[in-house]
């Protein structure tokens, strides 16, 4: 049965996944949705990816890290009765993945050797799918340790929407590709463990080294020897989580905004959730421009020309030479901008009506004068965010 709110969505899931493109409002949201949770009596966690600095201050938080800070109870009531707790911690990729390798390696000895593996470094901060990963991970984690009733993950900023559902197999590929396979045969190090690859391979190796250096060829073949006895740890971490994220406990927000750029990206994304049976819980398109004055209103110039000359205040002011007749002139082409852009916005929305269907919930989030920054603002939009949407 398909949802009439967030707020239902919120009393009904465990899980709440926000994803959706860059820069479209996904990690504010996923922290008013959290707040919502909590304030409704629900306990809460919510994992933000790198939130602005604001964002934390107006839960009473003076920064966040990787490990689970409470959110003072008297923030998260602010006036709302039985309101339950709220968690914050902001994911840190580096330690989110390292967390994966101990879990997974055979021995102390091998996890400190791959920590300390400079290749390792660099694989776990920038291999593509890497923070996607990584955040999947935290959250299977966070979730087997039944804390919270209800938690809620801002996914990584990506260019593009469908690399979160796409990154667990990019990484493993790329960790077990035949090329990776063939660096693999270098384990014992130094030029002596060359010979085993034949006078081809030697050679390869050879010439590589003049330009990394032999040193780093051993660091990538000592490496991917030893994580290559951790990969099936994280194929099967992969399996589970998208095996988790299937369940009917979970459900996936699907932020945007107007624009067409990442509106396309939510249509993509939208239809890769459904090809991969992966529950929607709704759409919040934020930074929704509203028309501002009744449809029947008169915009034509005389008609504004009119209606400043009828103000006293208007009507007294030197215009610095600038007419009653230029003002209604320039009043109009502004207000004919605004509406227009208004018009788009509603266009938008039907489009995504369109595709997702009827019963889909769409909440559209107004365009706001100031980005959000205190808890009054946070508390406002959760509530925008849950209520019943207007029939459109």
């Amino acid at each position: 049965m398909p949802y009439r709110s967030f707020a239902e969505v919120i009393a009904d899931k465990q899980i709440l996944v926000c994803v959706g493109s860059g820069g479209v409002g996904k990690t504010t949201t996923a922290a008013a949705l959290a707040l919502a949770a909590a304030r409704s009596g629900k306990r809460t966690l919510v994992i933000t990816i790198d939130p602005a600095k604001r964002l934390a201050s107006s839960l009473g938080l003076v920064g966040l890290g990787h490990d689970v800070q409470d959110v003072d109870p008297a923030v998260v009531s602010a006036g709302a009765s039985g309101a339950a707790t709220l968690s914050a911690m902001m994911l840190d990729q580096k330690r989110a993945f390292d967390e994966v390798v101990e879990r997974h390696a055979k021995d102390p000895a091998a996890v400190k050797r791959i920590l300390a593996n400079p290749v390792y470094a660099q694989v776990s901060g920038s291999l593509a799918g890497s923070q996607e990963y990584a955040a999947m991970a935290k959250l299977h984690e966070l979730d087997a340790q039944k804390r919270w009733d209800l938690i809620v993950i801002d996914t990584p900023p990506t260019a593009h929407a469908l690399d979160f559902l796409d990154a667990p197999s990019k990484l493993t590929a790329a960790i077990d590709s035949p090329a990776i396979e063939w660096f693999r045969k270098m384990q014992g190090g130094g030029r002596s463990g060359w010979s085993l690859l034949g006078r081809s391979g030697t050679f390869v190796l050879s010439r590589l080294s003049k330009f990394v250096g032999s040193r780093f060829l051993d660091d990538l073949g000592v490496f991917f020897t030893e994580f290559h006895d951790i990969l099936g740890g994280f194929r099967q971490r992969a399996e589970e989580v998208f095996s988790l994220l299937r369940q009917p406990r979970v459900g996936f927000v699907l932020v945007s905004s107007p624009e067409p750029m990442a509106l396309r990206e939510a249509m993509y994304f939208y239809q890769r959730l459904v090809t991969a049976q992966m529950p929607l819980a709704g759409f919040v398109v934020n930074r929704v421009r509203r028309h501002q004055l009744a449809p029947a209103a008169d915009l034509t110039v005389p008609a504004l020309e009119r209606a400043l000359a009828a103000q006293p205040e208007v009507a007294a002011l030197a215009l610095s030479g600038t007419s009653l007749r230029m003002a209604a002139e320039a009043l109009a082409k502004a207000y004919g901008e605004r509406e227009l852009l208004a018009t788009v916005d509603d266009h938008a929305i039907v489009e995504i009506r369109k595709t997702a269907g009827a019963d889909a919930l769409i909440v559209p989030v107004p365009l706001a004068r100031e980005d959000i920054h205190d808890l009054e603002r946070l508390i406002a939009l959760g509530r925008t965010i849950t209520a019943v949407p207007s029939p459109s």
